[in-house]
């Protein structure tokens, strides 16, 4: 019993981990332009398929290949997929910012299904899961006899630097600063000089090079990557944040721990719970908006009409 405490307390902390990140972009985006970015887990999953190109392309042009050129690899993809964020909000996004939330909801959602589609078609055998190796390999140590891995303490240390490094810059830096300027008063951050589109380029750019990490992660994880990951990333990111509170850093990360304390409760303790355990998460996803609308540690907010 002990073992099995141990075994899926790692699991649920590791997978908790990688929905925290997710829930992380979702907050960060809602919080700063108050849009729902339904294609952000698009985003994020396209993360891997870069870095399996990249390394796939240095194989063949340098005839090397190895656990150094995943490394680099994956932060190419990374810092890509950031890009690639930019660039979808200030061609796509940023003409939604002044419209209806539904219009912004139903483009994010349409950019989702084009993004998959590029996917499937524009990448060699697109339709066909694609293996993803492991970016750390190995035991690290023992528990009461449950081996602890390494890649479970890369996806938990990498997620509390990452936390605590969003921390430190959302607080301490000059665009950290105008970020959180603009999130709490659009008008008065341009009176005060504040080029607001700049600032929602850089957090588009911040909140989906999180995702690519979660991505990556995430397709490690698996060991597996597919065109359609980014719906089920997308909504468990999502559903982690609304259950936290949407545009709440700490509600995210215990959003997405939650989520996944579920999910392993469900496959450990209900018959056939790996085919039930998304019923349980959107089940609690239903309740809380039925009971907590702003979420678990998000704030009510009051409009004056």
């Amino acid at each position: 019993m002990t073992e099995l405490f141990v075994q899926q307390s790692v699991n649920w902390i590791t997978l908790g981990s990688i929905y925290a990140l997710l829930a992380i972009g979702f907050s960060l985006i809602f919080g700063v332009l108050n849009v729902i970015h339904f294609s952000h887990g698009d985003v994020a999953m396209t993360a891997p398929f870069i870095a399996l190109a990249l390394v796939q392309a240095l194989a063949v042009a340098l005839g090397a290949s190895g656990p150094v050129w995943l490394v680099l690899a994956t932060i190419a993809a990374v810092i890509a997929v950031g890009l690639i964020g930019a660039v979808l909000d200030k061609v796509v996004i940023r003409r939604f910012r002044e419209a209806p939330a539904m219009m912004a909801l139903v483009a994010t959602v349409a950019l989702g299904i084009v993004i998959r589609e590029l996917i499937r078609h524009l990448y060699p055998q697109g339709s066909n899961p694609h293996a993803f190796p492991r970016l750390v390999s190995g035991v690290a140590f023992e528990i009461t006899g449950v081996s602890v891995s390494w890649f479970a303490l890369l996806v938990v240390g990498l997620t509390t630097l990452l936390v605590a490094l969003l921390f430190v810059f959302l607080r301490l830096t000059p665009l950290g600063l105008r970020i959180r300027a603009a999130s709490e008063d659009r008008v008065v951050a341009r009176m005060m000089g504040i080029r607001d589109g700049r600032v929602f380029r850089a957090t588009f750019f911040i909140a989906s090079a999180i995702g690519a990490i979660a991505g990556l992660l995430f397709a490690s994880y698996a060991g597996v990557t597919r065109f359609d990951f980014g719906v089920m990333a997308g909504l468990l990111g999502f559903s982690a944040a609304v259950i936290g509170g949407l545009g709440s850093m700490p509600g995210a990360i215990a959003g997405g721990l939650i989520i996944a304390g579920i999910e392993v409760l469900a496959q450990t303790f209900v018959p056939d719970g790996a085919s039930y355990r998304l019923v349980f998460v959107f089940i609690l996803v239903i309740v809380v908006l039925v009971f907590r609308p702003a979420g678990l540690l998000g704030r009510t907010i009051m409009e004056k009409v």
